[in-house]
């Protein structure tokens, strides 16, 4: 039997482990800044709102409930600008990385289609590629691809790992060339809520979609906005075929969010206060890291969102992973994410107050 994971690059993180090693045996400890994994608090109330909920015998459904669908459109409305948004037009998802990995399989793709995303990208839209048999279709800008075979585009605004905001006149243009073309657009946004020297834009605003989802479904997470990486909590919203398509594979898959996190989701995306409190957070980490790394000598390109600071000291990328890490802080190295980040690394924000502090103290 031909073992699947044969397709597939090595993953990225194990390679890290050694600069790990190194940077954990400093004296003060290690300072994480690789993974983008959030570290504050689940806030209080979406951890009420899970516990209410956790006497949940019952199977939940793939589409969710319908206390959950009327958040998903309610917020799909009032923070993207979005207009007539229904049920048919949202879907609960488990977690964003297990859609972008599936996805190509879900759309029934395989030998012969072609997929393409960003030539600086998070690796899993190359891995959904080859985990149906698709050829991975790196790319500096969409509409320079040929549309012949092309079964999916992949949008990322904002970007991991460069931070950088496609604007609204950009998105425009991707999407007319992708409805021209017949080319499903999937949008990963799930950085939006943290837009610093930008406002990202949504695929779904009236003014980049002229009103109709056609052609188009938009990617959305709650585990950097709402710390909930743990809890697997992401949802899809835009072209209604496209999503009644994945409802009906996804329900014989089983493919369904746990009824606790579905009433998590509905607390989370009710609030707005917990995601301007956790905002602050990071940009107060994000100006104590970027004037650090610059007086150190680093070089931060795009960057204008997200929750990543995109560094360069012009040499190879292992070089300065190897540079920090006898520092004691360990970053990303850029060519996880394409050979055209080799000599960048990623920085995240994500640590806590306390470790940026002794981050930026090293580095001074």
């Amino acid at each position: 039997m031909s073992a699947v994971s044969s397709r597939l690059p090595v993953f990225p993180w194990d390679r890290l482990e050694p600069y790990k090693a190194t940077a954990a045996a400093h004296p003060d400890g290690i300072v994480d800044l690789s993974v983008g994994t959030p570290v504050d608090p689940v806030p209080a109330l979406i951890q009420r709102a899970l516990v209410e909920a956790a006497d949940s015998p019952g199977y939940p459904t793939v589409w969710g409930t319908p206390a959950l669908r009327d958040a998903l459109t309610g917020w799909v409305e009032r923070r993207l600008g979005a207009r007539g948004v229904t049920h048919a037009n949202v879907l609960p998802v488990v977690g964003s990385k297990e859609l972008v990995a599936w996805l190509p399989t879900q759309l029934g793709l395989g030998a012969g289609d072609r997929v393409a995303f960003p030539r600086l990208a998070y690796p899993t839209y190359e891995v959904g590629a080859r985990l149906c048999g698709a050829e991975p279709v790196p790319y500096d800008d969409p509409t320079d691809l040929d549309p012949a075979g092309l079964r999916l585009l992949w949008l990322n605004s904002p970007s991991n790992p460069t931070g950088a905001v496609l604007a609204p006149d950009e998105l425009t243009r991707i999407v007319a060339w992708a409805r021209e073309h017949g080319v499903p657009l999937f949008s990963d946004e799930c950085y939006l809520e943290l837009g610093w020297e930008a406002e990202p834009v949504s695929v779904l605003h009236p003014d980049v979609c002229g009103g109709s989802y056609e052609g188009i479904v938009a990617v959305h997470s709650l585990s950097k906005r709402s710390n909930l990486a743990g809890y697997r909590a992401a949802f899809l919203a835009g072209d209604q075929a496209v999503l009644g398509e994945l409802l009906k594979i996804r329900k014989h898959g089983g493919m369904m969010t746990p009824a606790p996190v579905q009433a998590a989701t509905v607390a989370a995306l009710g609030d707005d206060t917990h995601v301007r409190e956790q905002r602050e957070r990071y940009a107060a980490r994000r100006t104590a890291l970027r004037a650090a790394l610059e007086a150190h000598g680093f070089r931060i390109d795009h960057s204008e969102a997200s929750l990543y600071l995109w560094s360069t000291r012009d040499e190879p990328c292992w070089d300065t992973v190897a540079h920090l890490a006898e520092l004691g802080i360990l970053v990303a190295p850029g060519d996880f994410y394409g050979p055209a980040g080799e000599r960048h690394v990623r920085v995240a924000l994500t640590a806590t107050d306390e470790r940026v502090e002794a981050a930026v103290k090293r580095l001074g």
